[in-house]
């Protein structure tokens, strides 16, 4: 059989079957979609196509575009300022704990910038499954600015690896500064303009909308978007990110446009994506001698850290749900796998710890998924009469809850 042929037959199966597995398993259907590619990699089914990866790069950012349509910059921008220091707290001891293990260890620098990485896209995925509880409310304004933090780290450390600390990192450095800045201006822009005119957001997206044009104007803001980072030359996830807040910030009448993306992306694209991180891990690397122990060494150390430093919402969470918004801050698979790539294509860290981040990204995923699904079931046989986000609706402060 053709070998594209099979590819194609290996990714619709995977597809198709693996939220049966996941039901079957009790677990959720990322873990299977990763494990089934590496499986099916290892066998020869799914090989590195160049249109294999290229949908797979676009579900990646269409990941990141979902994750984005989560978080309404007017509510984030009303948030309690008190919370907003807790936040900056959290995200300040994340790298204060990077820093320390990295020194402790003796470990290149490029460790201090990789451990403490956030990323919202597969916390869209929990939000998926678990609704919008107080906890993934909290964890997606958290996990918003920390992951503008770390794709900011991301362009400027993948600079610095590709050239060195000279005038092109200064370049990049310098368009990121003037991207936020014209988004930030974009953005008042936009508010002032459809506060004005409110009738120009229901022109855009009129609530009785036969030609898709909110599906339509949604692709086209994301297309947009990415490429200005094409021409930046900045990280096309950051661009993507932006691109989703654009859609529940200005285009709030549209309240179930968010989950018709998601419901497309989830459904075909961001799958994809997975099967691809998966089939791209070589199994034989799992008989290095040490990679096992130092990739779970790893995805201790960035749990714990996120998990510990979680505490600080313990008064608008309490303890259970301020592990919870640890755990979902420690998947960062896309951008963790990302940097580890580029610091390994720049000779900044080696095969074996290159290995070994890809292995702990997936052992986070796979692990974290599990144990949020746990400790949730825990708490619905606790109070069976009552979902969780009706017992935590007060949890935050109103902005929040929103």
């Amino acid at each position: 059989m053709n070998d594209n042929i099979l590819l194609i037959l290996s990714i619709s199966l995977v597809v198709m079957f693996s939220p049966f597995f996941a039901k079957v398993l009790k677990v959720p259907t990322t873990p299977i979609e990763i494990i089934f590619g590496a499986i099916l990699g290892y066998l020869g089914f799914l090989h590195h196509h160049e249109l294999f990866e290229l949908v797979a790069e676009f579900g990646f950012l269409y990941l990141m575009f979902i994750a984005g349509t989560e978080i309404d910059l007017k509510q984030v921008l009303k948030t309690d300022r008190s919370l907003i220091k807790r936040i900056l707290l959290y995200l300040a001891l994340l790298y204060l704990f990077s820093i320390a293990f990295t020194a402790y260890f003796n470990l290149g620098k490029i460790f201090a910038v990789l451990l403490p990485l956030i990323s919202v896209g597969l916390v869209a995925t929990l939000s998926k499954e678990y609704g919008k509880t107080p906890w993934l409310a909290l964890s997606m304004t958290a996990g918003g600015i920390g992951e503008v933090i770390s794709i900011g780290l991301l362009t400027v450390s993948s600079a610095a690896l590709n050239f060195g600390f000279g005038i092109e990192l200064v370049e990049t450095i310098a368009a990121l500064i003037i991207f936020i800045v014209i988004i930030l201006v974009l953005f008042r822009a936009l508010q002032l303009l459809f506060w004005w005119f409110p009738e120009v957001s229901t022109a855009l997206m009129p609530h009785e909308d036969n030609k898709e044009q909110d599906i339509r104007l949604s692709m086209g803001i994301f297309f947009l978007l990415v490429a200005a980072m094409v021409y930046l030359d900045l990280e096309l996830a950051f661009g993507a990110f932006i691109a989703g807040i654009f859609i529940p910030t200005f285009f709030q009448h549209k309240h179930h446009l968010p989950e018709k993306l998601a419901s497309f992306g989830f459904g075909f694209l961001v799958p994809i994506f997975f099967i691809y991180i998966g089939s791209s891990f070589k199994i034989e690397a799992l008989y290095m001698d040490g990679l096992v122990y130092t990739a779970l060494i790893i995805t201790f150390a960035m749990i714990a850290m996120r998990v510990i430093s979680a505490l600080v919402f313990m008064k608008e969470l309490g303890f259970r749900q301020s592990i919870l918004m640890g755990l979902s801050h420690s998947m960062p698979l896309t951008l963790l796998i990302a940097v580890a790539t580029i610091a390994f294509n720049a000779n900044s860290i080696d095969k074996f710890h290159y290995f070994a981040f890809i292995l702990a990204a997936l052992f986070q995923v796979i692990f974290v998924m599990i144990t949020i699904k746990l400790i949730s079931n825990s708490f619905k046989q606790q109070h069976p009469s009552k979902n969780s986000h009706e017992l935590l609706k007060n949890a935050l402060p109103p902005e929040v809850q929103k």
